[in-house]
């Protein structure tokens, strides 16, 4: 069988500690399983767009860019910056992972190696199953997920066993209607798109995740964001195709631009200021 493109993706925040190792984690025959990656930056304050091109030039054996959104679009944007650039540049899946470290790109592997997620829309990386391992996750923050778990798991009528971690794997063929442009922007974008996965009845799995909290700095804020969580579960459990059909971005009908400002191969950056990819 023919091997597929698959591209990753590693949305990135004030990374630029962080962002080094994550990359240093893609190990000569890792990076030979990928056509391409693209660190897609946020607005950052530090310096990790730098250390985003200092790291993908380590990388002798996959081709990466960093891309810089043109606006605020937060973490959700970040993904339909990421899934659009997939789609207009013809990958046949996306790989997200993190840019804070807390994922590790080597427990994609053996999913790869199996062969299986052929068959599937989407694969989706869990904290929270027997054979997760986590480091440095509180005993009550992993008490909440199992709560929100078992709700959405409720609502949802399926087994859910993370609303959304930090390694995920895609089909564009499943992107490719693009369903996603409406969900929100923030930290629920991929509650949305577990959500309407779903509910169009595609075909997806979990896997257990390595998971580790060190230096990273959360953008969570707890009390708001879990409220926020719990209508979204009350809300799809009352009337799902209804909640599916509202438009919940923040710049409805308007593109997700990203520049491309740095482009690396072979371990050589070229420095440029090029759109990610032509405007819908």
């Amino acid at each position: 069988m023919a091997a597929e493109r698959i591209l990753v993706f590693i949305p990135m925040y004030n990374c630029e500690r962080q962002i080094p190792r994550v990359l240093g984690r893609f190990g000569e025959d890792v990076q030979r399983r990928f056509a391409e990656i693209i660190v897609v930056d946020n607005g950052s304050r530090d310096n990790g767009v730098e250390a985003a091109a200092e790291g993908l030039a380590k990388l002798k054996h996959l081709p990466g860019k960093v891309l810089v959104n043109d606006d605020n679009y937060n973490l959700g944007g970040s993904h339909k910056v990421a899934f659009e650039y997939a789609l207009a540049h013809g990958f046949d899946r996306v790989v997200v992972l993190h840019g804070d470290d807390q994922a590790d790109i080597n427990d994609l592997i053996p999913i790869l190696d199996a062969d299986e997620y052929r068959e599937r829309d989407s694969l989706l990386g869990s904290r929270f199953m027997s054979q997760s391992r986590l480091q440095g996750y509180s005993r009550f923050r992993t008490l909440g997920n199992h709560v929100f778990n078992l709700l959405f798991s409720l609502s949802a009528r399926r087994r859910i066993h993370d609303l959304g971690s930090g390694l995920n794997l895609y089909s564009t063929r499943y992107l490719e209607p693009r369903f996603y442009l409406g969900f929100p922007d923030n930290l629920t974008f991929n509650i949305h798109l577990l959500l309407a996965g779903i509910h169009r009845g595609s075909s997806f799995g979990f896997f257990p995740l390595s998971w580790r909290e060190e230096d990273q700095v959360s953008n969570v804020r707890m009390v708001r964001q879990s409220l926020q969580t719990g209508r979204i579960a009350l809300e799809y459990a009352k009337s799902p195709g209804a909640f599916l059909a509202k438009d919940w971005s923040s710049r409805p009908g308007r593109p997700y631009t990203s520049t491309v400002v740095a482009q690396v191969s072979g371990g050589n950056i070229e420095r440029t200021r090029v759109p990610a990819f032509p405007s819908r």
